[in-house]
Formats: structure tokens, sequence, C-alpha cells
């Protein structure tokens, strides 16, 4: 039974969590520590915003002395308020009850709050931070998992669901985060595994800490599970208001402007950053930094598959999803991480209205037994599959090489997009000038009385014909050959003809994306 006693309590906790100072108060005193459930919840939303939902909800158990530990809430905070002034739905779970770990009444608390979500078409927060399932429950616990990671399949696509990792997630906790659209870790304090490594001991004899098994740095770099990290609580939070920026309430609506005047977008750094020399590398975020709106980049899966950025910006004062191969890395190939990494951001961009702006220099796939037995096959398709299936507006630009295979997966006419444009730099064919080379002439070089000069004399001849814009161009797959001064200009216009655009896909149940 809830009491007077427990009531008065609870307040006293909530009152004390913003007493002196308020949200001041907290941002100093935690800038460099763990926060409380409810701290976080006020620091994320606006001032006064949140209101409460289940505070009064109890576990129904008797079993293993639980009859005689019965606190409000049981382990989560549950409710909804603004954040800079638009509705989101969030939970928080506290790990000073119970570990935060997660039961009937505690699931049940959360579901509520994911269906008003779905229901009124608002994003959904999760702040994670439980020590997995309350083993004294048992399968009701389990139970209420499932029942979590079914919404989250329903609600994915239909609202934003952002998970914010800032404690242990482990076991059958790790699926929700998962199927969420975004997931942001803390570092040194947060971690995800299905199983721990004292598990990973017994079976595998693996010695492994907790850090390395699963934490912010291993799943941001290696496994790709983390899209963000953060220094702390309070850094990802501050993270998941600027994500909350970008993108829309809902799948129904667009994402939010900004204010913008037109001014003169001509750019003449933009004609100095491709180098002469074809195999010397350049860094793709210098032209996406050129082209969209000042200090607007914001990066998704920074530290992971880095030859391929992708991340939002704003162009003239809207909202854009952008990927682009970064030949700083592995020369921009694509390859089984990039491919993944790539095909999420284009499904999430394509799901909420978020229209795509390509950068593209590509050298092709990577090649090699290990892709090959990873199955760079089946990966490489899930981008072009992911392009294939987008209906929002979609513009390429490429700025250098677009060779075989991966010219059409990176956003070409032929598989639905809107503009195509291309510098001047711009190198459209099978493969590059030395392999195609190699193949075409390979009878004329061997008889040379000098392969190598051969050789070289038939690789410029590949690149006068077939290294070019031109010859695309001719054929209506690129639109324009344009000044890489004028980009912005002409992407800004582009994107301002399209914004109107209506394309449906064929009737379905649904497609079947190799997976």
């Amino acid at each position: 039974m809830i009491n007077q006693e427990k009531f008065n309590l609870l307040e006293e906790k909530n009152k004390n969590a913003l007493a002196g100072g308020g949200k001041e108060r907290i941002n100093k005193q935690h800038a460099k520590s763990k926060l409380t459930a409810r701290e976080r919840v006020e620091l994320l939303l606006d001032k006064g915003s949140f209101q409460e939902l289940g505070r009064f909800v109890t576990h129904r158990s008797q079993d293993f002395g639980l009859d005689k530990n019965i606190p409000l809430g049981d382990g989560v905070v549950t409710g909804y308020g603004t954040v800079n002034g638009r509705l989101i739905y969030i939970f928080s779970q506290d790990f000073t009850i119970f570990g935060g770990s997660l039961a009937e009444a505690h699931a049940e608390k959360i579901v509520k709050i994911m269906d008003l979500a779905m229901k009124n078409g608002a994003p959904l927060i999760g702040l994670n931070d439980s020590g997995g399932a309350r083993i004294q429950e048992g399968v009701v616990s389990l139970g209420g998992y499932a029942d979590i990671f079914y919404r989250n399949t329903l609600a994915s696509g239909v609202v934003p669901q952002i998970s914010a990792i800032m404690g242990p997630c482990a076991g059958g906790a790790v699926y929700s985060p998962a199927i969420t659209d975004f997931n942001i870790m803390v570092e040194n304090s947060s971690y995800m595994f299905v199983t721990g490594p004292n598990v990973v001991k017994t079976v595998t004899h693996e010695e492994v800490t907790s850090e390395e098994l699963g934490g912010a740095s291993t799943h941001s770099t290696k496994s790709g599970v983390a899209h963000f990290t953060a220094e702390n609580d309070l850094d990802a939070l501050n993270k998941i208001k600027k994500l909350l920026t970008y993108i829309p309430q809902n799948c129904e609506e667009t994402a939010p402007d900004t204010d913008y005047e037109t001014n003169n977008e001509a750019n003449p750094q933009l004609n100095e950053i491709v180098p002469e020399n074809p195999n010397q590398p350049y860094d793709i975020r210098d032209v996406i930094c050129k082209v969209i709106d000042t200090k607007s980049f914001f990066e998704v899966h920074e530290n992971y598959a880095g030859n391929i950025v992708v991340g939002f910006a704003r162009l003239a004062g809207k909202s854009i999803g952008i990927i682009a191969n970064q030949p700083m890395y592995l020369a921009g190939v694509l390859d089984i991480e990039s491919s993944k990494k790539g095909a999420r951001f284009v499904r999430f961009c394509d799901a909420f209205n978020i229209p795509l702006l390509v950068f593209e220099d590509v050298p092709g796939f990577l090649p090699g037994t290990d892709q090959e037995w990873r199955a760079i096959i089946t990966n490489g398709a899930k981008l072009l599959y992911a392009f294939s299936e987008a209906t929002v507006p979609r513009i390429t630009v490429i700025t250098r090489k677009a060779y075989g295979g991966a010219y059409d997966v990176m956003n070409s006419k032929h598989i639905g997009a809107d503009l195509n444009f291309a510098w001047p730099t711009a190198e459209i064919a099978v493969m590059g000038a030395k392999g195609a080379a190699e193949i075409i002439f390979k009878r004329e070089i061997s008889s040379s009385e000098n392969p190598e000069t051969k050789l070289k004399e038939k690789e410029d001849e590949y690149n006068r014909m077939f290294a070019n814009p031109y010859i695309a161009a001719a054929r209506g797959y690129i639109d324009e050959i344009i000044k890489p001064e004028d980009t912005r200009t002409r992407l800004i216009k582009g994107f301002k003809m399209l914004e109107n655009k209506a394309d449906k896909l064929p009737k379905k149940k649904h497609g079947n994306i190799p997976l």
C-alpha cells in the first residue's frame, strides 16, 4: 500500500534534486559525474515542463524478500515534457532502486509511455541505466522486455527513438536500444553486452573487462552499436537536444527550419580542394563544411567505418542528411561496415522526410577474401537497397571518382536520384584507367617493345575517352557539370525545386532488404 509517509519522502527527494539553483546547480555539480534518474530528466527537458506518469506504481512480487521492499515508481521515472518547446516522451531508469532492473511494473510504465508516443506522434527518449532483468520475478521480467521490443518495432519509422546508455545495459536490455534509431553512450561509465566478462571467461576463456567488451569506445569504433559517445551524462543529454533539432516529431512531419537569409552562396575555396593527382587524398569534410550552413554539420557514427561520412546538416536553414565517401580513409572504398553505416542512415532519413545529399568519390568496393567471405555482396546490397527505396528528395554531387558498381550504388540516376551534378574533376568509368588499360589493351601492351611506355600511353588514352563526366552527361546520367564554387547555390535551388516531391513505392506489405 502507498501511504502518506512514502508520498512525503518522494516529494522531498524531488525537491532536493532541484534545490539550490535548479538546473544551474546540477550542471556544475554533475558535469563530471553520474546524474540521478530525475536529474537527467530535468536537465534534458525545458524547465518546468516535465509531467510525471506512474509515480505511485509499485511491484507486485512477494518472493525473495521483495514484499518487504516496495519503493514507489519501481525503478523508472516516466512521463512527458518538451525540449525546445517540442513534445517528447521519456523514461529514465533509476539504478538506485533494485539496480534499475526491469520487471513487470517497471516494463508496464515504459510501455505506457511508448504507446502514448505512438498515438500522439512525438519522439521517445530512453535513458538506460539498468542491471538487466529482475531475476526475482523470473519469466515476468522477460515478458516485460518482449513487450518493449515489440513496441520499439512498431514505433520504428513512425516516431524517432533515441537511447542514451548512461550505465550498465546487459543481457536482454541491449535489444531495445538496438532497435531504436540512435544510441548515445557515456564514456567510462556505460557499457552494453549480451553476456558479461564472467560468462565470456567461463565459455571462451577470454579475459576481458566490461569496458573492453562493451564500453563506449568499443561500440563507437568496432561494432558500430553506438552512434555517438559523450564525455559525461551532461554531454549525452546535450547531444540528444542537438539531435532533436535536425529531426521531425514523426513520419508525417518535416524537421523544423531555422531562420536563413539568402546571400552570395558561391565559395571559390571549393575550386582548390580536389588535388590534381587523382591518387592524392583530401578530406571530404572540407567539402561538406564549405557547402552547408556554417557549423551546422552534426556527424553520426564519427568513429566507425571512416571510409564513409554520414550526418545531419542545414542547407539554407533546412535539415538534410549527408552521405559522403571519404578519400582520406581507405581511399573512400565501400566495404561491409561503411555499406551498413550508410544504409542505416539513409533509411532513417527516408523514414522521417529528411532530404539526402550525397558527395561521391568512390573507387569501388574493397577487394579481398575477408570481405568476400564476410558477405560484402549482401552487405553492399544493403546500401543499394536503401537508396533505391528512398522517396525523399535525393541529390548527388560527384567530386572525383565514380567507378564500377559503386557508381551505381552511391545514389546514381539509375536508382532514382533526382538530380546528379558532377565537378569537372569527376571520373566516371567502369574502373581506374590503369586496370582498364591492362585488360583492354593486354595483347597490344605485351607485344610492345616497351610495355611500360605502352601501358602509360593506353592509360592516357582511356582517361581521355572515359575518365571524365562528359560522356555520362551526354547520356543524361549527369544533369549538369558545375563549377565547385557554385555547388551550394545549385543545391539550394535543387532542394527548393524538390521540396514538394511526391513519390510512392509499389503497393506491398514490405520489401525484403538483404539482411
